[in-house]
């Protein structure tokens, strides 16, 4: 790289570096998703940013190409949900899927004794996990010990539920719109408020509406993108959002072009001067080529790289 120049970017071998936001359809697994949207844009790598089970729809932000590497600050974030319950009915794996293993009254229930119940899962709160998941007990999933009837002892985990509110009120079904940490389960959530409400449920609907900074405004269907191939690569690339879109909700750092060159080589850069806007944790940083990755200050008041794009020092 000369003197004055900023690190340029190296594309992704085989493919673009972007942020697909695919509205998975139901039915279909999010890893068979993924595989799909690779194909559609010829990524050699691909990584969504958290799960959805196959019987619930919504966002699933996919990573393609060096994208890839920062798809671990989506995973962290919080999410989106509007979530459909019954009540009366608990099933053996928490939605529709699973046998109805217990039945209770709910007439007795009223909007506003439900909506006090939801009051107590706002905040900070724990959730024991389901049987029917992919948590790993003695390297196995519990999903698969479930599956051979047996239950064992799950260790209640804490997660936090940001906003919480009473949608619709049609007893016995009911609709939640949420926004929740990573690592909550949706169906446990339902499960524990009918409870303490005085009755059981189960998930009959599942829809992420949002992760971290996309929303479902932004998301596409597999159907879409499928049509968008078929009239030729280049109408993919109008959906394809920059690596850094991700990282949206990081504070953003600019350098110049010997700091950014100084930080693609693996050398810290000084923090006490020249940067006002350094802060206590990671930052996406820019040079002026453009996006360079994510850094983060240390003790000794100097900027290190956590992660960076790849780019070409000729």
């Amino acid at each position: 790289m000369t003197e004055g120049t900023a690190a340029r970017h190296r594309p992704g071998a085989g493919g673009p570096d972007g942020v697909v936001l695919l509205d998975k359809p139901i039915g279909l697994s999010s890893n068979r998703a993924l595989q799909r949207v690779r194909r559609l844009f010829g990524a050699r790598k691909a990584g969504h940013t958290g799960s959805l089970d196959p019987l619930a729809s919504g966002l699933l932000p996919i990573c393609l190409g060096n994208a890839t590497r920062f798809s671990g600050y989506l995973l962290d974030a919080p999410k989106a949900y509007r979530a459909s319950g019954r009540l009366g009915e608990r099933t053996a794996t928490g939605d529709t899927e699973g046998e109805v293993v217990e039945r209770c009254d709910w007439e007795q229930l009223d909007r506003a004794g439900f909506e006090r119940a939801l009051a107590r899962f706002r905040g900070a709160i724990e959730q024991v996990p389901p049987m029917y998941s992919a948590l790993k007990q003695g390297g196995e999933p519990l999903y698969r010990k479930a599956r051979r009837g047996e239950e064992v002892e799950r260790k209640a985990r804490p997660v936090e539920i940001h906003e919480l509110e009473l949608k619709a009120w049609q007893p016995p079904a009911f609709e939640l719109e949420l926004r929740c940490s990573k690592g909550t389960y949706v169906r446990t959530l339902v499960e524990d408020i009918a409870r303490a409400a005085g009755s059981c449920a189960h998930l009959t609907a599942l829809r992420r509406l949002a992760a971290g900074p996309f929303t479902a405004d932004e998301m596409h269907s597999l159907a879409s993108l499928e049509a968008m191939a078929a009239d030729g690569p280049g109408r993919l690339g109008e959906v394809l959002l920059p690596a850094d879109s991700a990282l949206a909700g990081l504070p953003e750092m600019a350098l110049d072009a010997a700091d950014a060159r100084r930080l693609v080589s693996g050398q810290a850069v000084s923090l006490a001067v020249g940067h006002p806007e350094s802060v206590a944790g990671p930052v996406r940083l820019y040079g002026p080529d453009g996006f360079l990755g994510i850094g983060a200050p240390c003790a000794d008041g100097t900027l290190k790289v956590r992660r960076l794009m790849p780019v070409d020092n000729a």
